[in-house]
């Protein structure tokens, strides 16, 4: 079979398809016929050589963890019933809050029988791989930071994936959304998803902007997709006793902010790893993201599609901060 392999660590020139065996699924996996393929910013940031000492890769390896398509053998263990089926999953490597997002970039791949989401008919498989991380992690941030009508939320990051998802559903959830992200193109998204509000943080006094909007107290929530110094200023914009969740680092890292200040402030401060506790039921917050989708309450947004052979532009795409929504590779 096909598949994309970074084959040293460096810029997305170092991304070549190779033919390679088919993998053979073992005790609980199955092999899926991959339609289509996430790719995401993690994807960009390992192949340039970052995180080795948390995600344990090694050149070459094939990246991606996350697919949708069409179960075409089971291992062991498995119910020959899911023969045939339309799913989205994580891969096998895959796993929240641990594990390596590998192995999806290719024609076939394997997945844990466990992770599996059965593929409503009205949804495409690039709408089920979208999903796939999103989905799931916009409702377990939603769920844990729990909106109520007629907060204002900062979302930061908000042309992303993951922020084009949570401006719906806080929309839904009776929110005022103020959406922060860089451009206009991105920009108008938000408005057309529903933002109230929007501000290009790359403009200087973005954050006091946001706070001015929310009626000069300041925002009750901020959810943080873009970390680093962009999620750090992020939290000027927010009223005391506001709540704070982090869970991107689109701009690099994870936002470094002042605990005991925005503890005095009696700000909460709720980290990634704090939604992704063994309590979090991911399969029944997928299929909810899945029936929302199918149900026509919220839209996936996929900016960009790109064949097998052109993952290097992909990545360029990502890399270059040109990316809308969701980036997805198609078989």
């Amino acid at each position: 079979m096909r598949a994309v392999q970074v084959t040293e660590f460096g810029g997305p020139e170092v991304l070549e398809i190779r033919e390679v065996a088919d993998p053979i699924p073992g005790p609980g996996e199955v092999l899926v016929e991959v339609a289509a393929a996430d790719v995401m910013f993690l994807d960009t940031r390992l192949r340039s050589g970052w995180g080795t000492e948390y995600f344990k890769v090694q050149p070459p390896y094939v990246p991606g963890g996350a697919i949708a398509g069409v179960i075409s053998a089971v291992g062991p263990e498995v119910e020959q019933s899911w023969l045939g089926k339309r799913v989205g999953a994580q891969t096998a490597a895959s796993g929240v809050g641990g594990g390596l997002p590998i192995g999806g970039y290719a024609e076939k791949a394997l997945a844990k029988v466990d992770t599996l989401a059965e593929v409503p008919d009205a949804l495409s498989f690039q709408q089920a791989v979208a999903l796939t991380h999103d989905g799931k992690t916009s409702l377990a941030v939603m769920d844990r930071v729990a909106l109520r009508p007629g907060e204002w939320v900062l979302i930061t990051a908000a042309g992303g994936g993951l922020g084009t998802l949570l401006t719906q559903f806080a929309r839904a959830a009776g929110a005022h959304v103020i959406a922060a992200a860089r451009g206009r193109a991105k920009l108008e998204l938000a408005s057309r998803l529903g933002a109230e509000v929007v501000v290009d943080y790359s403009e200087p006094g973005w954050a006091d902007k946001a706070r001015e909007a929310a009626g000069g107290a300041g925002v009750d929530v901020v959810l943080d997709g873009a970390g680093g110094e962009l999620g750090a200023a992020a939290t000027a914009a927010l009223a005391d006793g506001g709540r704070f969740l982090g869970y991107g680092s689109a701009a690099g890292d994870f936002a470094a902010v002042d605990h005991d200040a925005l503890a005095e402030r009696g700000i909460e401060v709720i980290g990634l790893f704090d939604i992704t506790s063994a309590e979090t039921d991911w399969r029944a917050l997928s299929s909810r993201a899945l029936a929302a989708v199918a149900g026509g309450e919220v839209e996936v947004v996929i900016g960009q599609t790109f064949p097998l052979e052109k993952a290097a532009d992909a990545h360029a795409a990502i890399d270059g901060r040109a990316a809308v929504g969701r980036t997805l590779l198609a078989n």
